[in-house]
């Protein structure tokens, strides 16, 4: 019924495959890949009329029973995987791999034991008690096995909480805590097992050189000393460990089959070695072996090159010098000059294997730590040294190798407690995974931990401690030293611990390819997808290869106590991120965390987490370090380059629990002023397509992200949601796709509503949640919007204005958007222009701060201008608002513009008179398009004519500018073209202001200032003067002339004098505004000014957006800004 683990490996899922190709997502539960015709039948006939139409996405009950019967997820073995490669290549609809039915013993028990058992045990066990002591060595064991005991407890709550398939613990972590943290323990679990092959290649090469074949080295050892001795044993192993490795990978190459079929011997192997060490232990009670080890004073001595341990012997022809005596002494005669040490210290053949009863674990307690290069002798025996006497003949002594301290210990025996990951590796293999692998790896931990336990006090107790401290057992004959103590034979120990090593090789160059090969199809790190490749049978060649170049980097350092810390490293941060995720999935308590395995606690996890970082820096604190690094790249790789991926993840829940607690926190009361940062709503309107029409608003929102703040971008739908769901999804997408583009991180939201008005109010009300909503609303000027088919545009626009006022939002405004830059572009100078012209909380001096923070503003420089009234001291002004800035820690450059009081041009009655006219006829006229173009048009013409009778001389006009790109700018027409152009005309009942826009240097003189708000009325004190002719010169007209000639012309235009004096004053305001912001700023790279509030009775809504063009006219870039009714900006700390 439904694609089974392997279909999904394959890719081969339909949509599933695009998104994962991981087994998690072939569910057996929905969606399943059965064709439509084959559902349609499970339908007929049974009764299920009602469920007819949702049966694409709801099976039946019987079907999905079905399926769960038949649904198995690959298993890990080669074999099986070969199988499912094969039918791929013949069907493309694959069957079902039945899996083995292991049980706990054979599927879990015995693989994790052989694979915790390992060349640790073997060869540097005795070592490890002898340099650490009794005490010193079991606090080591014991750490180790708790760490794994604490683990294999979280990973069997984590291996029961569903079904585990390939990849063993990298599924696990991945599936836990994500593809970053997956990816990134994945692969340091791959360089661990990678370099433990590396381990039991080079302790199988020891084995082989040291005690089974020495006389097979290449480089011989015969007659060297100190580095070169040392250096010629390294060369051995790096040959003879690259041909070993050679050899493993042709094996592995060929088919793993062989090394599976091998995988019993290999196990007996290492269970006989055991059971033999075990067998001498009991018979060293009553019948010790007889391994003597020679001591000169209290040194060990080399026991190769002589066979008695004595520096003379009696014979029947008298005192005969031995061996020994040759060695120390210029002749073999007693007369001969001999060493100092050798002739003042007596010769003692000591029992180098007391037995368990002879009392020898008081003398083995504690632990003896060496220098490399010291003598290994014993402490209690009596020995004649002079002070400053030189070693000589060092090379006849046992000496320490290595310096050895407590930390080197634990990174050395580390390694021999890895491996309990074999039986959840396993999990497609057993006939009940859920059970077997809780039982299954505890008791494979328990008897290990216990085999390794016993072992440091049975070493202890039987051997002596020199012979404990010989690493290569120099001092009883060259024997392996765990070896003397086996029953019947060394030989036992040494054969089966070769071959155990090699198998334990064989292994491992077999699963970490698989390893690499599973990471690699998962599609999370792009540079790993060629590994992904193999055989036709499936088997990872490429994976291989690199697995093999990377042991063979492990072969090449050619000493097992150095690679051991480094794979130690791996294996620590991947079972520390085990115990992470089962503590995570714990605390967060997510509905789908219900292991069957109840005998785990976050406290116990975070133990476990807690001793490996211990252990991680105990054994090397630079190898630690690098591991994290290592780590932490590959985790910041993914993060930015790798594929996104959803897989329920610990960590989505625990960013989900984060939010929901930090929400929560902010509900407490609004953020203080320290703490304020623009949230921006960024609306955005979209074409018919769905495509976002102003792009660079995006571009103007990253550049204001300095604050950190959250984004919202939003935009509004007309029509119902259920008729325009699909443009609802298109749309989104498209704003997800330009906010990936802008590089704007954070959320998008597509509201539909019957009309747009409702819709923009519905995303300023519910944007946002909690305590995390946006506190200014970002929209661009409404473009082209005295155009006739735009009417609703701007009253939308001023309502939307309103709505941020009512709910206390800042609201910013760039005019001219298309001329912003893109965040490609640099500005390499210029300035950012501030007009602070009323308080607004503190907006106008954030904002160029923030902007300045990123690459594009970089390089401008901010300029802060506010105007001062009459009766206000500019000096003192611009020294107060130097020492503001200095406070709130921001750099500009500070300038006072004085505006005195001046009368009200005529030119001003004139740009009121026709903006009042033309409201008044689009109120009053019910005409057609056409008609009330040329109507207007007529009575523009008219006004227009009037004046110049009056006075030839009069200012002129120029061409309306709309906001359009700057690219698109068209050319100036004359001016009954531009008129004509530029006269839209509205319904009466929705009337849009027409206004022509002036020469902004021409309505007044620079000299002559004004008060805003401050301007007497016309109806009182009315002078009407022209400022200034269009060459520059002033001409007035007489103090008691009125516009007679207009009113005969047409009766229904209202005279100067009953002009609306609120209209007169804000049109003058704007116009002496923008006069001095166009002669100070007009080659300001941004100019920001405060935006006036509409008016608050909507009579005047159609022209308001007239003196919004005349006070931002004549400027490229300008950012209208209105305050949110709160401070934003502090001089405190």
């Amino acid at each position: 019924m439904l694609n089974n683990l392997t279909d999904t490996e394959e890719g081969d899922g339909g949509a599933q495959s695009q998104a994962d190709s991981n087994p998690k997502e072939s569910s057996p539960f929905i969606n399943s890949s059965d064709a439509a015709a084959e559902k349609s039948q499970q339908y007929d006939g049974k009764n299920m009329a009602l469920f007819e139409e949702e049966m694409d996405t709801s099976p039946m009950v019987s079907s999905l029973l079905s399926s769960l019967a038949n649904y198995s997820n690959l298993p890990q073995g080669s074999k099986e995987h070969e199988e499912a490669e094969n039918n791929e290549a013949e069907s493309s609809r694959k069957k079902p791999v039945k899996a083995p039915q292991l049980g706990t013993l054979m599927g879990v028990y015995l693989p994790c034991i052989q694979n915790i058992f390992g060349v640790i045990l073997f060869l540097r066990m005795t070592w490890l008690v002898g340099i650490g002591g009794v005490i010193g060595t079991f606090i080591i064991v014991f750490m180790c096995c708790a760490t794994t005991m604490l683990t294999a407890i979280s990973m069997s709550a984590i291996a029961t909480n569903g079904v585990v398939p390939a990849g063993g613990s990298y599924y696990m972590i991945s599936r836990s805590l994500g593809p970053e943290f997956g990816g990134a323990v994945g692969i340091c679990f791959y360089l661990g097992t990678t370099f433990a092959g590396a381990m039991y290649i080079l302790g199988a090469i020891e084995l082989l050189l040291i005690y089974i074949v020495p006389k097979a080295a290449i480089f011989p050892l015969e007659g060297l000393e100190g580095a070169e001795a040392e250096a010629a044993l390294l060369n051995n192993m790096r040959v003879y460990g690259t041909i070993l490795l050679t050899s493993m990978a042709t094996v592995v190459f060929v088919g793993v089959k062989y090394v599976n079929k091998l995988a019993l011997v290999f196990l007996a192997c290492v269970i006989l070695s055991i059971l033999a060490v075990y067998a001498g232990v009991i018979k060293t009670a009553f019948d010790p072996p007889d391994f003597p080890v020679c001591v000169l004073g209290n040194r060990t001595l080399v026991w190769k090159t002589f066979d008695v341990c004595a520096k003379t012997i009696e014979t029947a022809n008298g005192t005969v010098t031995t061996q020994l005596w040759r060695m120390f002494c210029d002749s073999p005669f007693l007369n001969a000059t001999c060493d100092k040490y050798f002739a003042t210290n007596n010769v003692s053949q000591i029992q180098g294997i007391p037995g368990v009863t002879s009392g020898i674990l008081t003398e083995n307690l504690f632990g003896n730590y060496y220098e490399k290069g010291d003598l290994i002798a014993r402490s209690y025996m009596e020995s004649v040294v002079e002070p400053d006497e030189p070693l000589t003949n060092a090379n006849r002594y046992v000496l320490a190798d290595i310096t050895s301290f407590f930390t080197l210990l634990v990174g050395i025996y580390f390694p021999s407690v890895t491996g309990i990951m074999a039986g959840s590796n396993r999990s497609g293999d057993l006939r009940d995974a859920q059970k077997s692998i809780p039982i299954g790896t505890i008791a494979a931990i328990t008897t290990t931990s216990t085999v390794y336990v016993s072992s440091v006090f049975l070493f202890g107790a039987c051997i002596e401690g020199v012979v404990l401290r010989d690493k290569f057992g120099e001092g009883v004959h060259g024997n392996l030293v765990i070896g003397t103590l086996a029953w019947p034979s060394p030989w036992v120990i040494v054969i089966g611990s070769f071959f155990s090593t090699c198998g334990a090789g064989l292994q491992s160059l077999t699963g970490a390819p698989r390893l690499l090969q599973a990471i690699a199809k998962d599609g999370i790190v792009p540079a790993l997808r060629i590994f992904g490749h193999g055989k036709a049978n499936g088997e990872p060649t490429w994976s291989l290869l690199l697995t093999a170049c990377i042991c063979e980097s492990g072969i090449l350092i050619a000493s097992l106590d150095a690679v051991a810390p480094i794979l130690s490293m791996f294996f620590l941060m991947c079972y520390m991120f085990v115990n992470l995720a089962c503590a995570l999935q714990t605390l967060l308590r997510t509905p789908n965390w219900r292991p069957r395995f109840k005998f785990y606690h976050w406290l116990l996890s975070f133990l476990g987490m807690s001793l490996c970082l211990t252990l991680m820096f105990l054994c090397s604190w630079y190898y630690a370090i690098v591991a994290m690094v290592i780590a932490g790249s590959i985790y910041k790789y993914i993060e930015f380059a790798g594929a996104e991926k959803e897989w329920g993840d610990g960590i989505r829940g625990l960013s989900l629990s984060a939010a929901r607690y930090a929400l929560m926190r902010l509900e407490e009361g609004p953020p203080h002023t320290k703490n304020w940062r623009p949230q921006l709503l960024t609306l955005v309107s979209t074409d018919a397509e769905q495509n976002v029409e102003q792009p660079r608003l995006l571009s103007l929102t990253n550049q204001l992200k300095a604050g950190k703040g959250l984004t919202i971008v939003g935009t509004a739908l007309e029509g119902t949601f259920l008729d325009n769901s699909e443009q609802s999804q298109r749309a989104e997408q498209a704003l997800r796709k330009l906010m990936e583009t802008e590089k704007v991180k954070g959320f998008c939201q597509v509201t539909v509503s019957s009309n747009l008005r409702d819709a923009t109010s519905h995303l300023i009300q519910a944007s946002g949640l909690g305590g995390l909503k946006h506190n200014a609303v970002l929209v661009s000027w409404p473009r082209n919007w005295k155009q006739a088919d735009e009417h609703q545009t701007w009253r939308n626009f001023i309502e939307l204005v309103r709505e941020t006022t009512a709910a206390h939002l800042a609201l910013l405004v760039p005019k001219n958007i298309s001329a912003f830059p893109s965040n490609g572009e640099r500005f390499t100078e210029g300035h950012i222009d501030v007009w602070w012209i009323v308080h607004d909380g503190g907006m106008l001096m954030l904002l160029p701060f923030l902007l300045r923070q990123h690459k594009v503003w970089r390089k401008c420089k901010m300029r802060i201008f506010t105007v001062a009234q009459m009766d206000d001291n500019s000096i003192q002004m611009k020294k107060d608002l130097t020492t503001f800035l200095y406070h709130l820690r921001i750099d500009a450059m500070v300038e006072v513009v004085e505006m005195q009081d001046s009368d009200i041009s005529a030119y001003t009655y004139e740009k009121t008179l026709v903006m009042e006219q033309r409201s008044q006829m689009l109120k009053q006229i019910n005409l057609t398009k056409n008609e009330r173009e040329r109507e207007i048009q007529s009575i523009t013409d008219s006004s227009r004519g009037s004046i110049r009778r009056k006075n030839p001389a009069a200012v002129t006009t120029q061409l309306s500018v709309t906001e359009e790109p700057p690219a698109a700018s068209k050319e100036e027409k004359p001016e009954e073209e531009s008129k004509s152009a530029s006269s839209p005309v509205s319904p009466p009942d929705q009337v849009q202001l027409i206004h022509d826009n002036t020469n902004p240097a021409s309505p007044a003189t620079p000299a002559t200032p004004l008060t805003p708000e401050g301007a007497q009325s016309p109806g009182e004190q009315v002078q009407m003067t022209w400022t200034e002719k269009c060459d520059g010169e002033p001409a007035k007209l007489a103090g008691g002339a009125t516009p007679e000639g207009i009113k005969d012309i047409f009766s229904m235009k209202p005279e100067w004098e009953n002009l609306n004096q609120f209209n007169v004053r804000r049109m003058h305001t704007a116009l002496r505004l923008n006069e001095v912001i166009v002669k100070k700023s007009s080659e300001a790279k941004l100019v920001l000014l405060n935006m006036p509030g509409p008016p608050k009775n909507r009579t005047g809504d159609e022209n308001y957006m007239e003196f919004l063009e005349v006070l931002t006219d004549g400027l490229n870039r300008v950012l209208l800004v209105r305050g949110g009714g709160r401070e934003v900006i502090t001089i405190y700390s």
